[in-house]
């Protein structure tokens, strides 16, 4: 029956590699499941699992219309995004961090707690792709800023006066430096997330809480082993 399987929206690229090891560490086997394969649909019939692939930022809304039951983004999406879906579980990988950045040139001064003096940029220009986030942070500070967004090269913005400054996810951080660009501000930390669709939540509890259970103690084994 149709009821007793659940459907994973997966995302493509790294996320879709962790996941579906993940996946097949707690039993469901889907080492087959690739985006190479151009393929966007597996029927796991052994599993009662029905996986469907897609752009991470699109899966929010795939899990809030019901197109899938349960769903794995990064955190960052789901912050960007606000769609109305029911966050389960911590995923542990897909770690990045929102920072805010500007050029070395115009680094502003810094209070006596070591932190930099961010006052000056209330009112400023703010290239990034994730424009709610960006304008949550500030105002969590009493700030206005003007958010200009963007699809990619945010680095650039600064460069040709498009923005004062940028929030924008980084990892190491060698990017900003190469582009002479300096952290002033961390915003948040970010890992991927299981999602679900509110209704299936509660038509299919006993099924989608069991595969939650399975999950957490697949992380705790993973945990361990390292």
């Amino acid at each position: 029956m149709e009821q007793d399987f659940l459907t994973i929206a997966l995302p493509k690229g790294k996320l879709l590699i962790d996941s579906i090891q993940l996946l097949s560490r707690i039993g469901i086997e889907c080492s087959h499941v690739n985006e190479d394969s151009r393929k966007l649909f597996y029927d796991l019939q052994d599993s009662k699992v029905k996986i469907i692939i897609c752009r991470a930022t699109d899966i929010p809304t795939f899990v809030e219309y019901g197109a899938a039951d349960l769903g794995v983004v990064g955190k960052d999406t789901l912050l960007e995004v606000n769609k109305d879906v029911a966050e389960l579980l911590d995923l542990k990988f897909g770690f990045c961090r929102f920072v805010v950045a500007m050029p070395e040139a115009s680094v502003p001064p810094k209070l006596p707690c070591g932190d930099y003096d961010l006052s000056g940029l209330n009112h400023q220009r703010v290239a990034t792709k994730f424009p709610r986030v960006a304008e949550t942070f500030f105002s969590g500070l009493g700030m206005q800023v003007q958010p200009i967004k963007l699809h990619g090269n945010i680095e650039l913005a600064p460069c040709v006066d498009l923005a004062e400054m940028i929030v924008d996810i980084v990892s190491t951080g060698k990017t900003l430096k190469e582009n002479r660009l300096v952290e002033v501000a961390p915003i948040l930390e970010a890992t991927s997330r299981l999602i679900a669709n509110r209704v299936a939540y509660r038509l299919k509890y006993e099924r989608i809480r069991d595969l939650v259970e399975r999950l957490r103690k697949g992380l705790q084994e993973d945990v361990s082993l390292k």
